[in-house]
Parts: C-alpha cells; structure tokens; sequence
C-alpha cells in the first residue's frame, strides 16, 4: 500500500507530531491517512496507519482547530441508497466516524441512481515473472436492469494516460444508465494506483497492451448475459480518444464510436502541443527514427477504420490540438468512414467545462450512438 501513494495536500496535526493527508490513487479508492514518519520523533517508526477503509473515495481531510477531529468528504459508492458526497467528522485516531450532511439530498426528485458494481477484475496476461496482471474496473447498469432483456454497452475510457477511475459518483455516466445503457470502465494498464510495474506497462508502448485490457473488460461483461454484442459503444477523451481511435483501427466489434480530444498522429502531435516533454515518450526523436512514432499512431491504422466514429474537441484545445482531430476526420472522409466533427467554440482540452457544453457533449455523444444502433424488439436501448 505504501507504494502506492499519490498524496494529496498534507495538512499538520496540532500537536506537531503527524501529518493529515489522502492518499488521491489508491488502487480506485482514496483514504485519509495521518502519517508520523517525520515528526513522531521519539518512535521514530516512520509507520503509517490507516484511519478510514470504507468503498470510495475520501478528500480533503482537516484537522479541527483543537486536533480532536478530522473532518473530509467521502462517499461509498457501493452502497445502493446513496453514491454522492457526504461531510464526515471523526475522532483523530480514526474512530468514531459518523456523517454531518448529505451534500447532494435528491430525495424530493425521486431519480433512481444506480449504484457502481465493482469487483471486475481480469485476469489478461503474465508478466515475464509469471505474475497476472489483475485489471480493475467498474458497471454501471440501467435502473431496474431486466436480466431477461439485452442493453447495449458504453466502453468509457480515461484520459492520461497515467490517470485512473474510481467509484465516485459521476453524473455522466448514471445519465447514460438512465437512458438505458450498461456503463463499463475501467483501469487498464498505464493508470496509476496499483504500482510502478501497472503503470510503466504501458512505456513505449502506448497504445499497445491497455487495448487488450480494455477488450477483456468488454468481454467479461459480455459473459454476465445482459450486454446486446451488436450495440457496443465507446468512447473517450485526451489519453481516452487515442485509445478510442485506436480501438476503431484494432477492431469493428463496436456499432460506433466517439472520439473526443485525441492524438492522431505522434510524428505532427508532439511538435504542436504545450508540452515537449512528449519527445520523452518515445525511445528515439521522429527525426532520429520515425518507427515508433507511426507504429504508434491512430492515423496509421485509419484503412482498418470500419466503425462509424464522431470526434469532438475544443477549438482552443493546446495540449491535443484541433488539426488531430482534423487529420482523423479528413482521413476518414478520405475512406468514406461516417463520421462528423464537433469542434466546440471556447473550449480548451475537453468538452465540457461549460455547463451548455457539457450537455452537448452528453447528447450529441448519445444521438451518435443511437443513430448507428441496432434496434429491435430485444434491444433495450431508449
């Protein structure tokens, strides 16, 4: 565990002797934790121990003015009553935890929220060693889910792509289950939360491995009985739409896709985007030795493209800027692909940080989905 750490911002307990802080990627989860490696000078035992273990994450914890109680939110995202934020308050030994408010009280609206259904966990290949990588990932079914019906299927997939998913509630997502689609996402090798090893799987070698991650997420799924294998979906966004792109070249086992903010093609990405710390993803410079930079793009793998694929990204876009987008979009007219472009006005790298925008991202990300399903009486798709 202590490996594993991603810290968030430390705060001092008030006697001096620890320090209060969460622990933001802990395999999808995020705990508060008080740490006395530095200042319980007399033990001087640099342990660490845990003050809270329950499903989901915890942010932000403050120790109060007196050092008695540490205050966070934090939620259970297993729990089927509730997956929004609530205000804990604890004892500073971590006892006594009992919650103040329910910060998302949508009890009068009577919305039916589905809980995350975690506990996916594939088991894809060996390492050299002989040990399995385990990858985690998470369901989000339609309220009242009829096992006797077939729903279609979103593939989310994160950005980074050292970044992960946990089971926080996510707006977007349960809207899409309200619709009628199971929600499947997962962490596959390159996120971050499970160790160096996880994470470096992925070195000079994305995308590659976290594909084959991401289709046996799809495939397990599948295996419970209630995913419809003609209506599968995906998309993402940053780290996610390359490998959405990349998916749509690898494979035409989804009815479309939606890729938003992607890199296309290394060789013209790392020379215009805000950051030349890219160059260090490679083994050698594009102009030392082109190979890997085209073995590693989308663009190359653009005459496999059968999948039906919509792109969106924002205008403004400096880290993955716009002409990517305008190269997969052009290629794809090129082969006669569908396909449609969404360049949003005003936005930077994403879609979504206007509350307008946001909702067309929803919507317009939807509507390509239906517009290249597979509908009939069995499907269960709205």
């Amino acid at each position: 565990m202590v490996a594993r750490w991603d810290a968030g911002e430390p705060e001092w307990s008030r006697d001096g002797k620890a320090i209060v802080f969460s622990s933001l990627r802990t395999e999808g989860a995020e705990y508060a934790w008080r740490d006395s490696e530095t200042y319980a000078v007399d033990v001087g035992t640099r342990q660490v121990r845990q003050l809270t273990n329950h499903k989901g994450p915890d942010n932000g914890p403050r120790v109060s003015p007196t050092g008695k109680y540490i205050a966070f939110t934090g939620f259970d995202s297993t729990d089927a009553t509730w997956q929004d934020s609530h205000l804990y308050v604890m004892d500073a030994d971590g006892s006594n935890r009992r919650i103040l408010t329910d910060t998302f009280d949508r009890s009068p609206q009577g919305i039916l929220w589905a809980p995350d259904e975690s506990g996916i966990y594939i088991n894809v290949e060996s390492d050299r060693w002989g040990n399995l990588y385990f990858v985690p990932g998470w369901i989000i079914k339609p309220p009242g889910l009829d096992a006797k019906k077939k729903y279609p299927l979103m593939l989310s997939i994160h950005g980074g792509p050292h970044s992960m998913y946990n089971g926080a509630f996510n707006f977007a997502w349960q809207e899409h289950a309200a619709n009628g689609y199971v929600v499947l996402y997962t962490n596959p090798r390159g996120s971050t939360g499970y160790g160096s090893a996880f994470g470096n799987a992925i070195k000079n070698a994305y995308p590659g491995k976290d594909f084959n991650d991401l289709m046996a997420g799809v495939d397990t799924v599948i295996g419970r009985g209630y995913v419809d294998q003609r209506n599968l979906f995906v998309y993402g966004c940053s780290g996610g739409g390359v490998l959405t792109a990349w998916t749509v070249g690898h494979t035409d086992r989804f009815a479309a896709a939606v890729s938003m903010c992607p890199v296309i093609d290394w060789v013209s990405f790392v020379g215009t985007t805000d950051g030349q710390s890219w160059y260090n993803n490679f083994k050698k410079c594009p102009w030392e030795d082109p190979t890997e930079h085209l073995a590693r793009s989308p663009l190359m793998y653009v005459g496999n493209v059968k999948t039906p694929t919509m792109l969106m990204t924002g205008v403004n876009d400096l880290r993955t800027p716009i002409s990517q987008t305008e190269e997969f979009y052009e290629a794809l007219k090129v082969r006669k692909v569908p396909t449609a472009m969404i360049r949003f006005n005003d936005e930077w790298h994403g879609t979504s940080s206007r509350p307008s925008n946001y909702l067309r991202t929803q919507l317009y990300l939807r509507s390509w989905f239906e517009k290249h399903a597979t509908k009939d009486d069995k499907v269960a798709v709205q």
